[in-house]
């Protein structure tokens, strides 16, 4: 978070996240580390949006990509062409072996329990 703050995005009023609801995910994670004045500081220039904790596709984006970096990108790659080329082959290798997410929350559970972080394509 501090080299988010402090480097990546210095001059931003606010950096919006997108995150899980991970107990390190959290505001008082940078009081651990961090003496207060200065976890103050970065808390209050990040404002974090949790994902629904019984619906996380970003825990599922995760996963996606810790697969494509341990079968394709766990290597120095030297430019970024040859980049190009090993995703493609990396994607036309999956193709006949596509990845199923077992969701196992069923949809009309879903709309039920999720229902205030959506809004309702339905007037009224």
């Amino acid at each position: 978070m501090k080299d988010l703050v402090d480097l990546h995005y210095l001059g931003a009023d606010r950096i919006t996240l997108v995150m899980d609801s991970l107990s390190t995910h959290q505001k008082a994670a940078l009081y651990e580390v961090f003496p207060p004045e200065e976890a103050k500081r970065i808390a209050d220039k990040i404002q974090i949006h949790f994902t629904p904790k019984r619906g996380s596709w970003l825990n599922m984006a995760e996963i996606g990509l810790n697969i494509l970096y341990r079968q394709c990108l766990d290597r120095r790659i030297s430019t970024i062409q040859q980049l190009g080329k090993e995703l493609k082959a990396w994607l036309r290798s999956r193709e006949g072996n596509r990845p199923v997410v077992n969701w196992r929350l069923p949809t009309q559970d879903a709309r039920i329990k999720l229902k205030r972080l959506y809004p309702s394509l339905l007037p009224g």
